[in-house]
């Protein structure tokens, strides 16, 4: 869409306001300014006025003409064709520097003296308004010789294109983009008034009759005019030059410069078209045509509405009766209908399929009130017309709501000027909230969101507060998420640590089950129709599915097996619960060049190092199973933190044996009670860690957890951790044993002397011999 900053000033007052303002106005409230270009007639051009014209005596193409400039007659040879007397034309007086690069001085033409030239638009850096040179007339203000062209608006104009998004169909036109700057400006649009009642017109129903056949969606106006002497003026010819647009007859003409100026698709047609010979009147008829396009009928189809016209119905004469048309046909009617039958569309189609203005009272008065200025004509009184019914779309939104929208406060006054001065209707409003109609020609208006991007648009996105972005949204993560979560994810640590994954039914044998010391199903509770005979209980533990897996791999040749479990199991009262449970059987490690091919046994060590890894830190208390699986010496009780979450133990030898299994691990854990959650981070010291060995004799019988709990409770912040490293026996140590220690000292704020050192472990090694009576070995 391209618009001059004069064009605009025709429908909004834009004192004050410079072109730069302007561009960033539109591009604030939507309209992407796409080129800025300037026309400005260089100093030393003024009107003048030819008082005489005469044929130059040596040249036939010449003329010799006396202008007046103001100050003073020159005399001026010219070689354009249209050049006569009393034409008021534009003249560059000696001493002025045209656009490019000519500077006018007094010459003789074939022996005749020259002082000037006459000037064609383009010399002076204009667009092209015709042939020769041009001819100034009243549309662009007083003509008094010697006033300087420089200081008419017409003439020194910005020119602006300004790039819309497809639903702006309504800022097709000069009115429409004035009044979205009405909005923007708060300033109102100017209003073109055209006296229509003369009761001495000849009335247009004299001479035209309008007839349809159900045509819905269609509005059509009709007026009528005598034409005579109409000439397109300056101003016109000289707007629609820099639109880049152009008509090949003055009506036609004049008809599109209304149209870009009020947006009301207007049309021309050709009177004969529709009057049959020898009748005193034009029959229009509207119908759907072959394709099921609404059109014009007359002796035959003279246009497709929205579309095209024919050839045959244009005005291709100077003088006699037109018909002019004022249509509207909604935007969407007219896509969905060309989508779904395409045909040859005309210059008008691009206007009506994005949105034209529906008020085509506005469009006629204007076009209308410019044929009587600018010739003879004769207006025929009255109208001919067929509208539909057109519901008004309404919105209701609340301010509340606005604000909430837009995420800052936006007072209601502002809401107000910027929702009238957009033409959208109010008047039901209340206090707290808005009914808005929309206006017709804003089809693209439909919801609340709408009404309130028309407010932030024109409030300016510039204009409202940032705020840092919130993202709030229910939690859809429910509880079965977690346990799925933290069930995969151990898992994955079983497998990454080793083991294989076992799953079997939730049904073991009653029989092996009571053997081995495991409370089974209250008999009352059991299954009714179980799967096989060996499958007749619903199983209280994981481990005799897991041995029994381990059994079947040893058959098969396996000699490093670790397997591990997650699943459901059963108290005598049928209530559920999630355990893990994991099992290793036979060499610790592939068979190897580094072992030559021959790896221990995984040992008890080795198993809750492996436990560890896939459940973290924990320790081992000494405890006794209540069934019967377990070696006597190698059983404990798994703690994390002071939760006790399941057991650990070495299989009893004679079972080992009854499953022809080598030395066997087995554990069973209470999957709730494992750790599962966001980690957080803690600081570390970043200087260096010292680390110190202590070696106490201590009798065989003690438990490492007694020396554990002396050390916590003795222990300063510098020591970190500590764990044990060696424990040796010999005869001469007796009934006792020697165990070493590591620990680790570390402080976050300086590198640890060896004084600091030596007083932490000297107060543990303290307490180890006051409490436990252990000696330094």
């Amino acid at each position: 869409m391209i618009v001059t900053r004069s064009w605009l000033n025709e429908w909004i007052d834009l004192e004050g306001i410079t072109t730069d303002t302007l561009c960033k106005t539109f591009n604030a409230i939507g309209l992407e300014v796409d080129r800025v270009a300037s026309f400005r007639v260089p100093e030393k051009i003024v009107i003048g006025h030819v008082v005489e014209c005469e044929r130059h005596p040596d040249a036939d193409k010449l003329s010799v003409c006396q202008v007046d400039i103001g100050t003073s007659v020159r005399q001026i040879v010219c070689g354009a064709a249209n050049v006569r007397k009393d034409l008021h034309v534009a003249v560059a007086t000696v001493g002025a520097e045209m656009p490019g690069g000519l500077k006018i001085k007094p010459v003789k033409l074939r022996g005749v003296e020259s002082e000037g030239m006459i000037c064609s638009s383009t010399e002076l850096g204009l667009s092209k308004t015709g042939e020769g040179i041009m001819e100034l007339d009243k549309s662009v203000g007083n003509l008094v010789p010697g006033t300087p062209l420089n200081e008419n608006p017409y003439f020194n104009d910005d020119l602006i294109e300004i790039e819309l998004t497809a639903n702006r169909g309504d800022c097709l036109s000069i009115r429409g983009v004035a009044r979205d700057l009405s909005a923007a400006f708060n300033r109102p649009l100017k209003e073109h008034s055209y006296n229509d009642e003369d009761e001495h017109r000849l009335g247009i129903g004299r001479i035209l009759q309008l007839s349809h056949t159900d045509v819905p969606d269609v509005n059509l106006r009709y007026r009528a005019i005598d034409m005579k002497g109409l000439k397109l003026p300056l101003l016109m010819e000289l707007r629609l030059a820099q639109v880049e647009e152009e008509r090949p007859t003055c009506i036609e003409s004049m008809l599109l410069y209304a149209t870009h100026s009020t947006g009301v698709i207007l049309r021309a047609y050709h009177y004969g078209a529709f009057a049959e010979e020898g009748s005193s009147k034009a029959k229009i008829n509207v119908r759907h045509d072959e394709n099921g396009y609404a059109a014009v009928f007359g002796k035959e189809r003279a246009s497709v509405l929205g579309i095209r016209q024919e050839e045959a119905s244009r005005v291709t004469y100077n003088e006699g009766t037109v018909l002019i048309e004022a249509s509207y046909i909604p935007p969407e009617v007219i896509s969905k209908k060309m989508a779904e039958s395409k045909i040859e569309n005309g210059p008008l189609f691009y206007r009506t399929s994005r949105g034209s203005e529906p008020q085509l009272d506005l469009g006629l008065k204007y076009c209308l009130g410019m044929i009587e200025d600018y010739s003879d004509s004769a207006i025929f009184g009255g109208n001919i017309e067929l509208l539909d019914e057109h519901e008004v779309t309404m919105v209701g939104i609340t301010l509340q709501e606005i604000n909430a929208f837009i995420g800052a406060e936006v007072d209601k006054t502002t809401i107000t000027q910027i929702l009238k001065n957009l033409g959208f209707n109010i008047d039901k409003s209340t206090n707290e909230s808005f009914v808005v109609g929309v206006p017709r020609y804003r089809h693209d208006i439909v919801n609340k969101q709408d009404i309130v991007e028309e407010i932030v648009r024109l409030v300016g996105i510039d204009n409202i507060p940032s705020k840092p972005f919130v993202f709030t949204e229910a939690n859809r993560f429910e509880s079965d998420y977690e346990r799925y979560q933290k069930r995969r994810i151990y898992r994955h640590r079983a497998a990454q640590s080793g083991f294989f994954e076992s799953v079997h039914f939730v049904f073991n044998e009653r029989e092996q089950l009571e053997r081995y010391g495991f409370t089974c199903v209250d008999k009352s509770l059991e299954l009714l129709n179980p799967i096989v005979n060996t499958l007749d209980t619903l199983r209280p533990t994981l481990l005799m599915g897991l041995l029994n897996a381990a059994s079947q791999n040893a058959k098969v040749g396996r000699k490093q097996i670790p397997i591990f479990e997650i699943g459901n199991v059963f108290d005598p009262q049928r209530n559920e619960s999630l355990r893990m449970g994991m099992v290793y059987s036979g060499d610790g490690e592939r068979e190897t060049l580094r072992n030559a091919g021959k790896p221990q046994s995984i040992g008890f060590e080795g198993f809750v190092q492996k436990v560890g890894d896939v459940i973290g830190d924990f320790t081992l208390q000494p405890s006794m199973t209540v069934h019967t699986l377990a070696h006597p010496f190698q059983s404990a009780a798994l703690y994390i933190g002071d939760i006790r979450v399941g057991e650990l133990f070495r299989v009893h030898p004679n079972v080992e044996a009854a499953f022809d299994l080598d030395e066997t691990f087995l554990c069973e854990l209470d999957f709730s009670a494992l750790p599962y959650g966001l980690k957080e981070a803690k600081s570390f010291s970043k200087f260096q860690a010292s680390f110190r060995d202590l070696s106490v004799v201590m009798p065989s019988s003690m438990a490492y957890a007694e020396i554990a709990a002396v050390i916590e409770a003795n222990k300063r912040s510098e020591v970190i951790r500590y764990y044990p490293v060696d424990r040796y026996a010999d005869a001469s140590l007796g009934d006792k044993v020697s165990l070493t220690l590591r620990f680790m000292l570390q402080s976050p704020e300086k590198t640890l002397e060896e004084e600091d050192i030596t007083a932490s472990m000297d107060g543990i090694l303290g307490a180890l011999e006051s409490q436990l009576g252990l000696a330094l070995r």
